[in-house]
């Protein structure tokens, strides 16, 4: 079977002509494995063991201002690069040529929709970590963990977005559709096509790694909360609020002079003399 000259430029070779290392099954078959099993098992003594840090430490109380700004920014831009993520990987090729979309238009979608993400992304990010670098309180409360969280974060989007600009101006960069969206398929089914993801461009490796250095260290940050999300909080029915009228609470009756009795219950006592 021929392979496409737009598929693999003339310098990378296809899947099937790709000679395996050992340092490729490693990172390829035998790393992805290792960071599932410390997500999940990592996941799990988390929220067994340490369910009062399931949680994201929030510091709205302390700063307001620009968290206003960059908590939308990051976790709507987020949202769009895990959904870009899913479709891109999961999805496969031809589904999406049969629905009427050329691959052309694809990479014309992808690339525009995954730049709006991905700077917004990383705006919201970086302001985010301003704010925790510049606000005593937040700084203070910050701990290694989430300083490491961070760097790695950064790092996963930085690589996704130079990625996304290599693809657009390298015309020597394989298709992630051919080669990685094949070897992520392939994990879940417990047969890793190796071949696929070395014969992938190195922009696309390193992107993959500092992604799986995201997983690895995910339940030991912040980032468990992502798993209970407070989706409820969407479809919850409306609260009402009824008023009292205008009806005097005891509290806004003005004491009045006088001695009470000692011995007195204070459920009898008001504004300082006996009920009668």
């Amino acid at each position: 079977m021929s392979t496409p000259a737009s598929r693999f430029p003339a310098d990378v070779l296809p899947p099937e002509n790709v000679t395996v290392t050992l340092g490729d099954v490693m990172l390829w078959g035998v790393l992805p494995y290792v960071v599932i099993a410390v997500l999940v098992l990592g996941s799990i003594w988390r929220y067994r063991y340490d369910q009062f840090g399931w949680t994201t430490r929030s510091s709205q109380l302390y700063e307001a201002r620009i968290l206003r700004i960059a908590s939308p920014l990051f976790h709507f831009g987020i949202l769009a690069v895990i959904a870009g993520h899913f479709i891109g990987l999961v999805i496969p090729q031809d589904w999406t040529k049969d629905v009427g979309i050329s691959e052309g238009l694809y990479h014309a979608m992808a690339l525009g929709i995954g730049l709006i993400a991905g700077i917004g992304t990383m705006v919201g990010v970086v302001l985010l970590i301003y704010r925790r670098r510049t606000t005593g309180p937040v700084f203070m409360a910050t701990t290694r963990n989430d300083k490491l969280m961070y760097v790695v974060l950064v790092a996963a989007l930085f690589a996704g977005l130079a990625t996304t600009l290599i693809s657009v101006f390298d015309p020597n960069i394989t298709d992630y559709r051919e080669t990685v969206s094949p070897w992520f398929r392939s994990v879940f089914i417990f047969q890793p096509d190796i071949a696929a993801m070395t014969a992938a461009s190195l922009s696309f490796k390193i992107h993959t790694l500092w992604g799986l250095a995201l997983f690895a260290i995910w339940p030991f940050t912040r980032l468990v909360h992502a798993f209970t999300a407070p989706l409820q909080y969407f479809f919850r029915p409306y609260i009402v609020y009824r008023s009292r009228g205008k009806r005097k609470s005891l509290s806004a009756v003005p004491p009045r002079r006088g001695w009470a009795p000692v011995g007195t219950p204070d459920r009898n006592r008001r504004g300082g003399v006996p009920r009668q």
